[in-house]
């Protein structure tokens, strides 16, 4: 009889999920799907170590025809100040005596200027003067000769050949005094052409020192700006070439990071960001700030070794600040590759 009631439970339980499995269903309505918020991405890119000055690179100077190093003011590591001589050339000697040169025709020309200026020394004015009043006391005293021989010759009591030198000599002492006279003029007033030759030889004088000073100036190389000699590239007898160049120097008191960023990710660039500089060879990162952004993109047309690398590719430049401590870390270190990676904007720092 148990058993029998056990049998009629188990099949009607069985039936009964049968059923239930058979029977339709109305499916249970799935829930709206949410929308993903966006996510902030940084950027990555490859990047140098760089001065923010840049680094100069100072060459021969144009021009020159002498291109043999003679001296060499300074040493890899010296800091110098802007304007600082840095080194001379051989043909210094050379260009300093053309400038004494061009020096000395110019006061020459100067002092001729001003003799022409200024005619006549008040002593010779005043000889002069004196010379014309004695000439005018001869002339008229020759004349008075030449009219009391004119009056003896009628009468007999004097020869015509005398009274004929009297008029000459009366004729000569007048020439003299005029002469005289235009040599007072000239001495007391200077004739305007005689100005204006003297004005021209003054300029040209001043011309050529210019020209000379320019040309020694290019004998010798300054500091174009303050800062720190990181490269020499000739010495003393070499011959500088314009391949080499003579020196490098740059400011290290600011570091830079130069990134080459990809042209698609300048969109989610913006100055003020914040970023991390991985340096090989470091165990900690060092923290930079976009400071500038470039203003054209630059086509990288180099063929590397990775075949799926992007040969044509096109970046801008993006130069990054260095906090101090990276500073101190990498001034000894420019073009020196890191990795650059730059924080979303508004994100904030770890």
């Amino acid at each position: 009889m148990k058993r029998a009631l056990v049998f009629l439970l188990v099949a009607g339980a069985a039936g009964g999920g049968a059923w239930y499995a058979m029977t339709p269903r109305q499916a249970a309505a799935p829930a709206a799907a949410q929308p993903a918020a966006p996510v902030a991405m940084g950027v990555g890119a490859l990047g140098r170590v760089e001065p923010a000055s840049r680094i100069r690179k100072l060459q021969v100077p144009g021009g020159m025809n002498v291109t043999r190093l003679a001296r060499l003011h300074v040493r890899e590591g010296d800091e110098v100040r802007e304007g600082q001589l840095l080194a001379e050339f051989a043909d210094t000697g050379l260009k300093d005596a053309e400038v004494m040169r061009a020096e000395a025709a110019l006061v020459e020309a100067r002092a001729s200027l001003d003799r022409t200026r200024a005619a006549g020394r008040p002593s010779e004015i005043a000889a002069q003067r004196a010379r014309i009043t004695a000439l005018t006391a001869a002339e008229d005293n020759a004349r008075r000769e030449a009219q009391r021989a004119e009056t003896l010759v009628p009468t007999g009591a004097g020869a015509a050949a005398q009274a004929e030198r009297n008029r000459f000599a009366a004729a000569r002492a007048a020439a003299e005094r005029a002469e005289a006279e235009a040599v007072l003029e000239t001495l007391s007033s200077p004739r305007t052409e005689d100005v204006a030759l003297s004005e021209a030889r003054l300029a040209n004088a001043e011309a050529t020192l210019a020209k000379a000073i320019a040309d020694a100036a290019l004998s010798r190389v300054h500091a174009p700006i303050a800062g720190t000699i990181l490269r020499i590239a000739a010495r003393p007898g070499d011959q500088v070439t314009a391949a080499d160049g003579l020196l490098e120097i740059a400011d290290l008191s600011r570091m830079d990071i130069a990134a080459d960023v990809f042209e698609t990710d300048i969109p989610r660039l913006a100055i003020g960001q914040t970023a991390e500089i991985s340096v090989p060879g470091e165990n900690r990162r060092f923290t930079a700030t976009v400071r500038e952004i470039g203003w054209t993109v630059r086509r990288n047309t180099q063929a590397g070794t990775d075949p799926v690398a992007a040969v044509d590719a096109r970046t801008v430049e993006v130069r990054l600040t260095l906090g101090e401590d990276g500073r101190r870390a990498l001034m000894r270190r420019s073009n020196m590759q890191v990795q650059v990676a730059i924080r979303p904007e508004g994100s904030a720092a770890r």
